[in-house]
């Protein structure tokens, strides 16, 4: 009897997802792969684990530091770098303030200035190629874009000069000064990302899940009191159960009620929302319809 082999759908995004890493590491000098502590690039580093096993991850990892990131993020970030024996690379925004390579806001929020000192650090060190985690269903701006995403010399993105990618081919050539940008997780979606990681057992930054925090509530977002993100008068402060879905800025990044203190719950919530991660609690998504479009434009990943 012919036996038939059929994938699920989770192995069939991670075999996408290996063919990825181990074609960039074919084919560019210079990779390397952005890593935050968050979910997405805790994923990523798993599926690295995978493409390159039993050989270590052949490339460096890299994080711009905002200065306003989560502690529990960052301690999580360094930990997990340890313990795979990989190369940090952190590109510090308080550096590039101090140096006056860059300007703080009037609002005193630090996403906007990221892009500088993400493209400084890329031509320092001249990577070829970046290895981010966006995924489509993130923003308008990200279903725009490829999985082998051009940037220029000055690492800007043009929406209307991408190249084909039929059959899954990637065209990988490049002149001196432009890179490409990789976003395996292209074709996930947040409740993929959950599954994989309940799958995989994966160990994540314990703000991922439910836990009370002091919060107050701005434009329909529930924000943590931090160092970094202080009510008004006019917003009243209040213990809440959350967790967060994403996390970026301390300062733009809101959390959501949430009681899911387990992978298998998150994973239950997420199947039954309709509003995606950054729509719900990124503040800096809230500035304009194109917000995350301009930035890309600019060198944002």
């Amino acid at each position: 009897m012919s036996r038939r082999y059929q994938l699920t759908q989770l192995e069939t995004l991670e075999s996408e997802a290996v063919h990825i890493f181990r074609e960039v590491a074919a084919e560019f000098e210079r990779p390397v792969l952005l890593f935050s502590g968050g979910k997405d690039s805790i994923v990523m580093l798993r599926l690295a684990q995978k493409a390159f096993h039993p050989a270590r991850i052949p490339f460096p990892v890299m994080h711009v530091d905002t200065g306003h990131n989560f502690p529990e993020v960052l301690a999580f970030r360094d930990r997990r770098a340890g313990e795979l024996n990989l190369q940090l690379l952190v590109a510090s925004v308080p550096d590039a303030l101090d140096r006056g390579f860059v300007q703080a806001p009037p609002d005193g929020t630090r996403n906007r200035i990221q892009t500088p000192v993400l493209l400084e650090a890329l031509e320092k060190h001249q990577f070829t190629a970046v290895f981010g985690g966006a995924r489509r269903d993130e923003d308008k701006a990200r279903a725009k874009e490829r999985i082998f995403s051009f940037r220029d010399e000055f690492g800007q993105w043009d929406p209307k000069n991408q190249r084909p990618e039929l059959w899954n081919l990637y065209n990988s050539r490049i002149h001196l000064g432009e890179s490409i940008r990789v976003f395996p997780l292209s074709n996930w979606t947040e409740l993929d990302i959950w599954q994989y990681i309940a799958q995989e057992r994966l160990e994540l930054p314990s703000i991922y899940y439910a836990h009370e925090r002091t919060v107050f509530e701005r434009n329909g977002m529930l924000f943590a009191v931090n160092e970094y993100c202080v009510p008004k008068p006019s917003e009243p402060t209040f213990t809440e159960t959350v967790r967060y879905r994403t996390v970026g800025d301390a300062s733009l990044t809101a959390a959501v009620r949430s009681d899911a203190d387990t992978v298998e719950k998150v994973v239950a919530e997420v199947a039954g929302t309709r509003i995606t991660e950054r729509g719900a609690t990124r503040g800096d998504d809230k500035f304009s319809e194109a917000a995350m479009e301009d930035r890309k434009r600019e060198g944002y990943f």
